[in-house]
């Protein structure tokens, strides 16, 4: 099921339209699939989605959960949470939350934990309270309320569900079986674009990186049911594809497609095809190479063998004249492919990632099917999620900002925003002070610079004007056709803006969302209301903690409008080359410093995984940004004066505990190696301590000398801003 959202549209480079299916059960799928591109909006963890469709958070089943948020200690860390026979130097994760990860269990429902997931139990506790809340009534006058009650009751009635099994799959799989010719695959193909139903060309709308005044027609490569090609390609993930083929042929056969076990092979033979056509995720995170507009008929001359107008049509674009084509060279590829192909297998093709896409909304043998394969097989987790969570996960795809605006009314104190406003001032102060003070950035390249940062937009807290959700038809008791009557409305509102001016008041994100980003084609940050709350602000914590935590993610999303892609857009969010050649040259080789640190981290229960250092450069950048920015604002807010000792440590060394204490985090071995494939971040337990290295005052802080395991020379240390 594709449902855009604003944050998920992704438009420089995105493998496909978003593949959200409504409950978290396709989890895996939905995060990674706009990941092999250059990402629409640059967030602080993977989740850079709302609340319900990531890693929801666990909550006592039967219960709705504790609705208010957890100080951590009097001052803001959790001290007993610590190792603190570890050396910082040695092993800085373990010495903020050693004695944490050494207590704590990921939750069975659950293929990794911690900071983020905490916060997002207490989100997931507070939308269910008020989705239960709210009442039935006709959704078609009784406001949204009633709207969003008719999705999570529906959601909630197995029995009907149960009785429903594959009736509500019979028309599609119908209609596939009846296909003749490929004229009418590619129709079936664009259809999917506000349905359900699989790609080789994902379609979407989102602003026009080179006029961001203005929102255009995107389009990327897609096409593979597996989260990345290297799962295709690398002999080290042959169990993943092994199995996957498995779970094909199950899949088509409990939707009764004719020799499943024949079709599966040839499905996953056609996509590791795909497979090889496609860019790889650090070539389609170039903002440059990814920005390819041409006429319609110019991509039709280019891509020959593949349907076009029909396709178009299908989706509704076929008014378009033109289109930014991300993976350009990958195109005539797939079309060839497309042509190439027997239309048998690629009726079977359609017919999976129907089914797939739609499991989550069946029967209990679909939803049983899609978790063993999508979340045990592929990330470790051992138990499948309540379905009130995957209740309020639906709830919250379709209508996320109707519930937001409950939520803001509720848990969205006035103060939060009010020194939220200062922080920011003083990272941006912080900002402006390092880029006047840059050795290696000549004046020309600062001017620059620095219009963009005094350009840079914020939002805090939630939407000045809501989502309106009147032409949204909603029917009681109807879950699949609730299901396919949201994401057509969803694709028909973003498709209707193409050429149309950008509506700078859109937020990416819902307020419940626990995550934050930074949009390049806008250059705004935006922090919902949901992340404002321990470990990441505490109004009443110590202001060092505060800095390394919010603060570090402040000017994390700062760091990210100069980061390596980020830097790409000038302060109107227009994609050009403002960087001096000898500026960028000196740019990108600390980049590529900071990357070979990365890519030499180990994992040990992982020793054939390394990080991306070109897939993760982007936030790698923002995090040792965001600290470099956090503690120069600390110690603007200390004007000279010395921080009080607490707890028995220094106001800095409160400052980085405060960074780590943020990047809790535990994973399973298999969700872990998906991270490190898929995930353009880096994995928490690096995060917390890899930037440090690079900042001589945390040497200073905890006395780390050369011979600690940390260490790194000071002619070594990256420095960028």
């Amino acid at each position: 099921m594709r449902l855009n959202r604003p944050h998920e549209t992704n438009p420089e480079g995105s493998t496909l339209i978003n593949k959200l299916v409504f409950t978290a059960s396709a989890l895996a799928i939905a995060a990674a699939a706009p990941a092999q591109g250059h990402d629409a909006h640059k967030c602080i963890d993977d989740s850079c989605s709302m609340v319900s469709i990531f890693d929801m958070a666990q909550a006592p089943a039967g219960a709705a959960g504790s609705v208010d948020a957890v100080r951590l200690g009097s001052w803001g860390i959790d001290t007993a949470g610590m190792d603190k026979s570890i050396r910082p130097g040695d092993d800085f994760f373990g010495y903020v939350n050693g004695n944490w990860a050494r207590t704590t269990q990921i939750p069975a429902d659950r293929s990794s934990y911690g900071g983020f997931a905490v916060l997002r139990d207490l989100s997931e506790a507070r939308v269910r309270q008020l989705v239960e809340g709210y009442k039935l009534g006709n959704p078609a006058t009784d406001g949204d309320q009633a709207k969003v009650a008719a999705l999570y009751q529906a959601f909630m009635n197995e029995a009907a569900i149960e009785a429903l099994d594959t009736k509500p799959l019979q028309p599609k799989v119908a209609a596939i079986e009846a296909v003749k010719t490929k004229e009418e695959m590619a129709r079936l193909m664009g259809g999917a674009m506000g349905g359900f139903g699989g790609t080789f060309f994902g379609t979407f709308v989102g602003d026009d990186s080179k006029n961001p005044d203005f929102y255009a027609l995107y389009m990327g490569q897609s096409g593979l049911g597996l989260s990345d090609r290297e799962l295709y390609l690398q002999e080290k993930f042959a169990p993943q594809k092994t199995r996957y083929q498995q779970y094909v042929a199950q899949t088509l056969g409990m939707a009764g497609w004719a020799n499943a076990d024949q079709a599966a092979a040839g499905i996953v033979a056609l996509e590791t095809r795909i497979a090889e056509a496609h860019w790889t995720r650090a070539e389609s995170r170039d903002r440059d190479k990814t920005y390819n507009l041409m006429t319609v008929a110019e991509l039709q001359a280019q891509s020959p063998g593949f349907p076009w107008t029909p396709f178009f049509d299908a989706a509704g674009v076929g008014t378009a004249d033109r289109a930014i084509v991300a993976q350009n060279t990958a195109f005539p590829k797939l079309a060839k492919i497309f042509a190439e192909t027997d239309l048998d297998t690629l009726k079977a093709w359609q017919a999976f990632h129907t089914v797939d896409d739609a499991a989550p909304l069946l029967s209990k043998r679909f939803v049983d099917a899609n978790f063993e394969f999508r979340n045990k097989f592929l990330q470790g987790q051992p138990q499948q999620r309540d379905r009130w969570k995957r209740g309020v996960a639906f709830a919250e795809n379709a209508m996320g900002e109707a519930i937001g605006r409950d939520y803001v009314g509720l848990y969205y104190p006035a103060e939060s925003k009010a020194i939220m406003d200062k922080m920011v001032s003083d990272l941006r102060v912080a900002m402006r002070k390092r880029i006047e003070g840059l050795a290696w950035m000549s004046a020309p390249t600062k001017v620059e610079a620095l219009k963009k940062l005094a350009n840079f937009g914020l939002k805090i807290g939630h939407p000045d004007k809501w989502r309106d959700y009147q032409a949204l038809e909603i029917r009681n008791g109807e879950l699949f056709g609730n299901a396919e009557r949201a994401a057509s409305f969803e694709w028909d509102f973003r498709r209707g803006r193409i050429g149309q001016k950008v509506d700078e008041a859109e937020w990416g994100m819902t307020p419940q969302t626990v995550n934050a980003y930074y949009s390049p084609v806008k250059n705004e940050i935006v922090f919902p209301a949901a992340i404002l709350q321990p470990p990441f602000f505490d109004p009443k914590a110590d202001p060092a903690v505060n800095y390394g935590a919010i603060g570090g993610v402040i000017g994390h999303e700062i760091s990210h409008g100069f980061d390596d892609q980020g830097r790409k857009s000038d302060g109107n969010g227009v994609l050009r080359d403002w960087w001096t050649a000898e500026d960028a040259a000196k740019f990108e080789a600390q980049a590529a410093k900071l990357g070979a640190q990365y890519e030499a981290y180990n994992f040990p229960t992982l020793p054939d995984m390394h990080i991306n250092g070109r897939v993760a450069m982007g936030e790698n950048i923002g995090d040792l940004g965001g600290v470099t920015l956090g503690l120069e604002a600390y110690r603007n807010l200390l004007a000279g004066k010395k921080a009080p000792v607490l707890g028995g440590f220094t106001g800095e060394q409160r400052f980085f505990l405060g960074w780590g204490q943020v990047w809790r985090t535990l994973w399973r071995d298999e969700a872990l190696k998906q991270q490190i494939v898929n995930g353009p971040h880096s994995p928490g337990q690096i995060r917390a301590f890899a930037p440090l290295r690079n900042i001589d005052d945390w040497y200073k802080a905890f006395d780390i000398k050369p011979g600690d395991k940390l260490y790194i020379a000071p002619e070594n240390r990256v420095r960028i801003w």
